[in-house]
């Protein structure tokens, strides 16, 4: 067991006070020899510093106190600022999030992704197992993608990675479906008045 140093005699320093060495310390001097003594206790108690304290754990603001000491200085440091777009981007690894956060990302910054001028003209409906689905707004910007199918997939490929789009579905506008019902007749029906 280890020794508990002794209680001061409230009577007795204050007796000693007036011709002792301790009337003479004053202010930072005086702070001084009280750090001493506490420490000096401490240690006859057996509690040095460290002693007595489970380890840090492994995340949080104490793994950050265990870690570094003392100023960040100029340089980085894990308890600086970070970028949002930087620690979502962690997380989404961590998590296994990333292909499903390439696949939005073809959605969200489509006009980014292809361009202005495409994106004006044509919009992606979905994407199911790597085979991305666009609508057109006319025949005619249909038949212009489908020539530069080649192109938007490398320019998909470069903003949101390799494999997470392999093909293209481009579909121009659809025509207004006039059949109603289960029974029908055959033929073009009332579209023949169209001219």
């Amino acid at each position: 067991m280890a020794e508990q140093p002794e209680p001061r005699d409230p009577d007795r320093s204050a007796a000693s006070g007036a011709a002792g060495p301790e009337s003479e310390l004053r202010g930072v001097d005086l702070a001084r020899r009280a750090l001493e003594e506490a420490r000096a206790a401490a240690r006859a108690a057996g509690k040095s510093v460290g002693q007595g304290r489970s380890s840090p754990r492994t995340g949080g603001v104490r793994a950050l106190r265990g870690r570094r000491r003392g100023w960040s200085g100029s340089g980085p440091d894990d308890r600086d600022p970070q970028l949002f777009g930087a620690l979502t981007s962690q997380l989404a690894k961590g998590r296994g999030w990333s292909g499903k956060v390439a696949e939005g990302m073809v959605f969200g910054q489509w006009a980014k992704v292809v361009g202005e001028d495409i994106a004006a003209h044509a919009q992606p409906i979905s994407l199911e197992n790597h085979v991305l689905s666009i609508q057109a707004e006319s025949t005619a910007w249909a038949t212009q993608l489908r020539m530069f199918q080649s192109q938007i997939l490398a320019k998909i490929a470069a903003a949101v990675g390799n494999g997470v789009v392999k093909q293209l579905r481009i579909n121009g506008p659809t025509a207004p479906s006039w059949r109603k019902g289960e029974r029908h007749i055959k033929g073009r029906g009332p579209r023949d008045t169209y001219g």
